[in-house]
C-alpha cells in the first residue's frame, strides 16, 4: 500500500531529523553523508537484512577523473567526456541537466568513501565496456554488489547510522508538498508513524511489479525478471499521487546473458573479449557489441526466448576472475567441446550451422568478410579449439525511469518546482538512460545511486530547518 495521508492522521511515535527509505547504495550513501553532517539519521528496510538491488549487481561504478584512475595511467578522463558517453549511448534523450548533475558528483562522491569511509576502489583497465571511451569502471577489491554493500553498511555502523529492518514504508504522510513522516507496517500487523524532517527515496524502482512492467515497459513484461522482488514501484506510486514529474518510465536495463536456468549473471567481458552469441539453431542474430542491456530484447526474440554464449578457452580462463562466472562453472553452468562438432553436441545445436557460423566469424577476423550486423571482430584474436558454451536468456534487471530531480537530489512536480524536502536517488529517481532499453550504459545505475546520494545527503541535512 503506496498511501499519501494526511499529516493531521500522523501520530509520532518518533522522530528523526532525516529518514531514508533503502538500505542499498544509493539510501546508505544518503545516510552517511547526512549523518556526517551531524543529521540524526534513520534508515528503513523491508527486508530482514539489507541486500536490495546493490546485492545483485557487479557492484561496478563508472567514474571519471579519479586518483584511482591516474594511478593505472587513466589521466584524460573527464565529466564532460563521461556526460558525452552518457548521451551517445541514450541517443541524446537524457536530461542533460541531470547527466552533467550526476556526472560532476560521483568523482567527488567516490572519493569521500574512500578518504572518509574506507571504501577501496580499484580500476577494472583489462576491458572496455560499451559505449565508454575510458577505464573509468570503479570496484571495491572484491569485484561484486555484495562486497560493495557490506562496506557501506560497516561505515554506516562506524558512523552510528541505526538501519532498522523489517520495517516497510507503507505510506507518507504529508502537509502539502511537504513531507512530514512516513508510516511503518511490520510484518506482524503492528504500526508506527516516523515524523521526520527530511525524507529521502532510496527504495528503487519498480522491476518487482508485474503490472508496472507491463504498464510501462511491455517488450520486458515477459522477461525473467532478476532483481530484487521488493522493487515493487513505492516511490514511482507515491510520485504519481503527491503531482511529481515522473519521466522516463519506459527507460530500463535489461541483459543478454543471464545463466538459465541458473540465473547467475554471466559476465558481458565473454562478448567483449571475443566470444558469440547463437541461437538454438547455431546462428547468430546481433551485433554482440551493441551493448548488453538492449541485446536483452534481442535474445528474447530468438527460439524459446534462449541463446548460447560461445566462446573459447582463452576467453574462459579470463572469466575466470569473476566471481559471478566463477560461480557459474561451479554450478555446472558452462558446457566445454574439444571441438566445434563436440560442443554442437554438449548444446544440441546443428554442428554444421554451429561450423558454419564459427567459420564466418574467422573470415571476419581476418578483414576478409564484413559482418552484416556490423561488429568489428579484427581486434581479438579468432575462436580456437577447445570451446565453451552457457545458455542464456534476457532479462530485466533494474528500471530507469522515476522521478525527476534537481542539482540536489530533490523531487520537482509538474510544475517544475522543487518539494521541499523530498529527496530521490538511486532507482527511485529518473536516470539517465533515457526512454529506451538500448539508452543503458554500464554502470548507469550505481552512477545515479551514489552521485544522488551523495548530494540528497547533503541536501537534506541543509533544508532541515529551511524547507520553505
Amino acid at each position: 500500500m503506496s498511501e499519501i495521508l494526511p499529516a493531521s492522521s500522523m501520530r509520532a511515535d518518533a522522530e528523526v531529523d532525516v529518514a531514508v527509505i533503502g538500505a542499498g547504495a544509493a539510501g546508505l550513501v544518503a545516510a552517511l553523508r547526512a549523518a556526517e553532517a551531524g543529521a540524526d539519521v534513520l534508515v528503513l528496510e523491508r527486508d530482514e537484512k539489507p541486500t536490495g538491488s546493490t546485492s545483485m549487481s557487479s557492484g561496478f561504478v563508472p567514474v571519471p577523473g579519479t586518483r584511482f584512475q591516474r594511478a593505472i595511467g587513466v589521466t584524460d578522463d573527464t565529466p564532460e567526456l563521461f556526460a558525452a558517453d552518457i548521451q551517445a549511448k541514450n541517443k541524446g534523450r537524457g536530461d542533460l541537466g541531470l547527466v552533467k548533475t550526476v556526472t560532476e558528483a560521483i568523482g567527488p562522491a567516490l572519493e569521500w568513501l574512500a578518504d572518509n569511509h574506507g571504501l577501496e576502489w580499484h580500476v577494472l583497465n583489462d576491458f572496455l565496456y560499451p559505449g565508454h571511451s575510458r577505464h573509468r569502471m570503479h570496484a571495491v577489491p572484491e569485484r561484486t554488489g555484495a562486497a560493495l554493500l557490506q562496506r557501506l553498511l560497516t561505515a554506516a555502523e562506524r558512523q552510528g547510522i541505526m538501519v532498522a529492518t523489517e520495517a516497510p514504508v507503507t505510506g507518507l504522510f504529508a502537509d502539502g508538498r511537504r513531507i512530514v513522516g512516513c508510516r511503518i507496517t511490520r510484518p506482524d500487523g503492528g504500526e508506527e508513524h516516523l515524523a521526520c524532517k527530511a525524507l529521502v527515496l532510496a527504495c528503487n524502482g519498480y522491476g518487482g511489479n508485474p503490472e508496472l512492467v507491463k504498464r510501462f515497459i511491455p517488450d520486458m513484461a515477459n522477461a525473467v525478471y532478476h532483481g530484487h522482488a521488493g522493487n515493487q514501484g513505492d516511490a514511482v506510486l507515491w510520485g504519481e499521487k503527491l503531482g511529481a514529474d515522473l519521466r522516463n518510465l519506459s527507460g530500463c536495463q535489461g541483459h543478454g546473458s543471464l545463466a538459465y536456468p541458473h540465473q547467475i549473471l554471466i559476465t558481458w567481458a565473454v562478448m567483449m573479449e571475443g566470444g558469440i552469441q547463437v541461437n538454438t539453431d547455431g546462428d547468430r542474430f546481433s551485433n554482440e557489441h551493441g551493448g548488453y542491456s538492449e541485446q536483452s530484447v534481442n535474445v528474447l526474440k530468438q527460439p524459446g526466448g534462449i541463446a548460447w554464449n560461445v566462446y573459447d578457452q582463452r576467453i574462459h580462463h579470463f572469466a575466470l576472475s569473476f566471481p559471478d562466472y566463477r560461480e557459474a562453472f561451479d554450478a555446472g553452468a558452462i558446457r566445454r567441446g574439444g571441438d566445434i562438432h563436440a560442443l554442437a553436441q554438449a548444446i544440441s545445436v546443428d554442428p554444421a550451422r554451429l561450423e558454419a557460423t564459427i567459420a564466418a566469424t574467422r573470415q571476419m577476423q581476418a578483414a576478409r568478410l564484413a559482418d552484416p550486423f556490423g561488429r568489428d571482430f579484427t581486434t581479438k584474436p579468432a575462436l580456437a579449439a577447445p570451446f565453451y558454451a552457457v545458455r542464456v536468456t534476457g532479462a530485466l534487471f533494474h528500471t530507469q525511469g522515476g522521478l525527476m530531480v534537481d542539482e540536489n537530489a530533490r523531487v520537482l512536480g509538474r510544475d517544475g518546482e522543487p518539494f521541499p524536502n523530498l529527496f530521490a536517488t538511486g532507482g527511485a529517481a529518473c536516470g539517465v538512460s533515457g526512454p529506451d532499453i538500448s539508452g543503458y550504459l554500464s554502470g548507469n545505475g550505481l552512477l545515479t545511486a551514489i552521485s544522488l546520494g551523495y548530494l540528497a545527503g547533503a541536501a537534506a541535512m541543509e533544508r532541515l530547518y529551511d524547507c520553505s
